[in-house]
């Protein structure tokens, strides 16, 4: 499956009118961090912190951004700090199919490609897939065509009742773990779009045959939560990893992840192999 580009992200909640001040404030609060010990990381005062937080000073375009790297702030935030300080955005939002981004998509392509025959696949901020190889076509085998129109949404297609969902034999903890990691997202990102993606999903009904909590396999030590779904007949096993670009200068790319399943047992390996050899 060829990289496509998605849709934009909703924008930033931040509002500009309210200045920097309370927006550094939460995310300093987020972090759990002092006052002082802000200061002692971007080579200020607390008095100079402060006073930004409350609007008494302005910080100039430079602190804005070392108080945003010291509060790993995402970048599209970094933007909205930025315009409520009376800045421009320094990060620019590149779409996923220009031609500057071209040796990216290369990148990104021969890497899922080169993980074959296990899934892998890359999403955006609102986990749509941009990118996917033939181990995770192969997942979707079945699936309806009215879940595999674009935009395909990662989530979507694997909690839904008519997607993956039926076919994953431990779906509550699956599904547990799945909104998890949105709740985490949503923290972070303030997305609404990512917000009203969640609250779909988590009212999807769980299918009456995965009532039932699945007993783990005793023959099969798992190092990490497994995805165990039914394939032909056959169960597969996957943990999941997710790698993001270290410091983006762009906001395309530092919403970019790379999802790749890992066979969690050698019954999984062989028949993957088997399958796409």
């Amino acid at each position: 499956m060829a990289i496509v580009a998605s849709g934009p992200v909703a924008p930033s909640t931040a509002s500009a009118q309210k200045g920097a001040g309370p927006l550094l404030r939460a995310w300093r609060e987020r972090r759990r961090v002092s006052q002082l010990e802000l200061a002692l990381r971007a080579d200020s005062s607390a008095r100079h912190i402060s006073f930004i937080e409350t609007g008494r000073s302005r910080p100039s375009e430079e602190m804005v951004l070392r108080l945003a790297e010291h509060l790993d702030v995402p970048v599209r935030e970094r933007n909205a700090l930025l315009l409520a300080a009376g800045y421009a955005p320094c990060y620019p939002e590149t779409p996923l199919d220009a031609p500057a981004l071209d040796a990216l998509r290369d990148g990104l392509e021969r890497l899922i490609l080169g993980y074959e025959p296990y899934p892998a696949l890359v999403v955006d901020a609102t986990y749509d897939v941009v990118a996917a190889n033939r181990g995770v076509t192969m997942l979707l085998a079945g699936v309806p065509e009215s879940l595999l129109a674009p935009p395909l949404n990662a989530m979507r297609l694997t909690l839904h009742p008519e997607g993956l969902a039926p076919r994953i034999r431990n779906l509550r903890a699956w599904r547990g773990h799945l909104l998890a990691q949105m709740e985490r997202q949503i923290a972070l990102h303030r997305s609404p779009a990512l917000r009203a993606l969640y609250e779909e999903v988590a009212a999807y009904p769980v299918p009456e045959e995965c009532g039932a909590v699945e007993e783990p396999d005793e023959e099969v030590p798992y190092f990490a939560l497994p995805m165990r779904i039914e394939h032909e007949g056959r169960l597969l096993s996957f943990v999941s990893s997710i790698s993001t670009f270290n410091t983006p200068m762009d906001v395309t790319v530092a919403e970019l992840a790379i999802e790749t399943f890992l066979p969690a047992d050698p019954a999984t390996v062989k028949y993957l192999h088997m399958l796409m050899s």
